[in-house]
């Protein structure tokens, strides 16, 4: 899929990852980059630097996810590429109080079903269209001492997967994003986490990695190439696999 005079939405576009991709997009030859963001004042600054349109939207409501794209649909055009970017970090075990259990499923999980649930139709109607879908390499291998997010982001791995297996003959093309630690809000103050292990990469660096992934139509986005050695390690001998976990969890405590 080449991006030059396409449309596309953004979600969490206003730092991080989603900025990195919205900036890269423009630079691509895209009609029109729609940055969307809980943070509208974020959003519309990154949106007024590449010529782009702001929408505020809180994707943990599908609501807000429903507005965005029938706006968009109406106001600009069929969205070609969803990008849904928008996530959170959440810390702690089985102990995390439930209510933070529902607020990191809804973020990183359902705003992609919902997502999804209302675009997904209308590029079927007109022949094809693509989801990029942002969750982690700790969707793929797993996080020492961030259980809300390990899971939630497995999960998100998971959908990218069935959307993939189910529409892909309907012309709509999945990849799902899972780098290990990018520089962002997010991983501020955890520059020396397990994640950061294999290097921490800059939000343009994994932009660039997603723009050749959805040009070659793959599905898997690997920022951080050593994650495919780690997939193959892991599915090779499991046990051995969580062995090399729980030493990683001593070394840090437990903590991320």
């Amino acid at each position: 899929m080449e991006l030059k005079d396409r449309i596309v939405v953004v979600t969490g576009a206003a730092s991080g990852i989603g900025r990195g991709l919205a900036v890269r997009l423009a630079a691509e030859g895209a009609k029109s980059v729609v940055c969307a963001d809980r943070n509208l004042v974020g959003a519309q600054q990154v949106a007024d630097e590449i010529g782009g349109v702001a929408f505020a939207c809180d994707v943990s409501k599908e609501d807000d996810i429903a507005r965005l794209i029938d706006t968009v649909e109406r106001e600009v055009g069929p969205i070609d590429l969803f990008c849904s970017n928008a996530g959170i970090l959440t810390i702690g075990g089985i102990e995390t109080p439930n209510e933070d259990w529902q607020r990191i499923w809804d973020i990183n999980v359902m705003s992609q079903v919902w997502a999804a649930r209302h675009v997904v139709p209308r590029m079927i109607a007109r022949g094809g269209g693509y989801l990029l879908n942002t969750a982690s390499a700790a969707g793929l291998l797993n996080q020492v001492g961030a259980a809300p997010y390990g899971v939630t982001k497995h999960a998100s791995v998971g959908l990218a997967e069935w959307l993939a297996m189910t529409y892909g003959d309907q012309g709509i093309g999945v990849s799902v994003l899972c780098p290990q630690a990018v520089r962002s809000e997010m991983t501020r103050g955890h520059e020396e986490s397990v994640a950061a292990l294999d290097g921490m990469l800059e939000p343009s660096d994994v932009a660039q990695a997603c723009i050749e992934a959805i040009r070659e139509r793959r599905f898997l986005v690997l920022p951080h190439p050593q994650v495919l050695d780690y997939i193959r390690m892991k599915t090779a001998d499991y046990d051995r696999w969580l062995g090399g976990m729980r030493k990683l969890n001593r070394q840090f405590g437990g903590k991320l």
